[in-house]
C-alpha cells in the first residue's frame, strides 16, 4: 500500500525524496483537484505496488513508463485515468524508466473534466486519450515540453480551470453526500441522510452510484478506511482507533482494512 504523500505549494516545489515532486493546486482547484505528484526516476528490477481505495481518481500523464500490468495480466495502457475502487489494485511493473505526473481528482473534478458518469470508470483503468480525447494528448505535449516541475504544476493549474469552467456538475445532492460521507470519515446513517436531502433512500443511493461510482455504504467505508489509515500513523492503538472510526471493535477494523487493502492494519503499520 502506498504511503501518504506531502504535499507542499507551488514555490516550494523540490526534488524531495530523489524519485518524487509534490505539488499543490491552486487554490481556485480546491474543491476539484487534490494534487499533483511527479515521478522522474529509474527502475532496475521488477516491483509489484498494492494500491489501496483512497476516494480519488487518479490521471496518469505518462511522458516514459515501464510495461506496467494489473494482478490478471492486463497491460495498463500508457497515460490513463483510474476510477474510484473498492478493492485493491495490484500492479506489477517492469524495469524501466519512470516520468510523468499523476493527478488527485475529487468525483465533482474527474465528473466535470471527464463528461461521464464515473460509475462507467469504477475499478478500472481507462487510457487518457480515450477520455479526453485530443485534449488529453496536446496536454501531454505540452507538459513533456515544459521545462520544470513548478512550471509543469502551473499549466496544470491554468488548463484545469479553463476546462472545470465549463464543466458538467454532480447533482447537488449527491455533492452533499459525498461531502457528508468526507467530513465524518464515512459515519453516517444513509436514511437520515436522504430524509435531510428529500430522496429516497433507494434513489439518493441510485444516483450517487451513478454520478460517483461507488454506492453510497460502499463509499463510507472506503471513506472510514482512510480516516484510520491516517489515524495509524500516530501512536493511538488499533482498538483505539476502531473506536474513533465508527468500527464495532478491533476485530471489524482487521476484516475491513484487509478487504479493501489486502493487508492487516499491523502490516500496514510497519510499510
Amino acid at each position: 500500500m502506498g504511503s501518504w504523500a506531502l504535499v507542499v505549494p507551488h514555490e516550494e516545489v523540490d526534488r524531495l525524496d530523489g524519485t518524487h515532486v509534490f505539488g499543490a493546486p491552486h487554490p481556485r482547484l480546491d474543491a476539484h483537484v487534490l494534487s499533483y505528484t511527479a515521478q522522474d526516476f529509474r527502475q532496475h528490477e521488477r516491483r509489484t505496488w498494492r494500491i489501496a481505495p483512497l476516494g480519488v481518481i487518479t490521471l496518469a500523464i505518462d511522458f516514459e513508463t515501464p510495461i506496467r500490468r494489473l494482478e490478471c495480466g492486463t497491460v495498463l495502457p500508457f497515460s490513463s485515468v483510474a476510477g474510484l475502487r473498492d478493492r485493491p489494485m495490484v500492479i506489477e511493473e517492469s524495469p524501466g524508466h519512470s516520468r510523468g505526473i499523476s493527478i488527485g481528482l475529487t468525483p465533482l473534478g474527474a465528473y466535470s473534466l471527464l463528461g461521464l458518469p464515473l460509475k462507467e470508470i469504477a475499478n478500472t483503468n481507462v487510457g487518457l486519450t480515450e477520455l479526453l480525447g485530443v485534449r488529453g494528448r496536446v496536454l501531454t505535449e505540452e507538459l513533456a515540453e515544459t521545462r520544470g516541475w513548478a512550471a509543469r504544476f502551473r499549466l496544470l493549474d491554468e488548463r484545469f480551470t479553463e476546462w472545470l469552467s465549463d464543466g458538467r456538475a454532480l447533482d447537488a445532492p449527491v455533492l452533499g453526500a459525498w461531502r457528508h460521507l468526507e467530513n465524518t470519515g464515512g459515519r453516517m446513517r444513509i436514511d437520515r441522510l436522504a430524509d435531510q436531502i428529500g430522496w429516497t433512500r433507494q434513489h439518493l443511493n441510485l444516483r450517487f452510484r451513478e454520478q460517483i461510482g461507488l454506492g453510497l455504504k460502499t463509499a463510507g467505508r472506503v471513506a472510514r478506511l482512510r480516516h484510520a489509515a491516517v489515524l495509524m500513523t500516530g501512536a493511538l492503538s488499533l482498538a483505539e482507533i476502531a473506536a474513533v472510526t465508527g468500527y464495532a471493535d478491533q476485530a471489524h477494523l482487521n476484516r475491513d482494512f484487509r478487504a479493501l487493502t489486502g493487508c492487516t492494519p499491523t502490516e500496514y503499520r510497519r510499510k
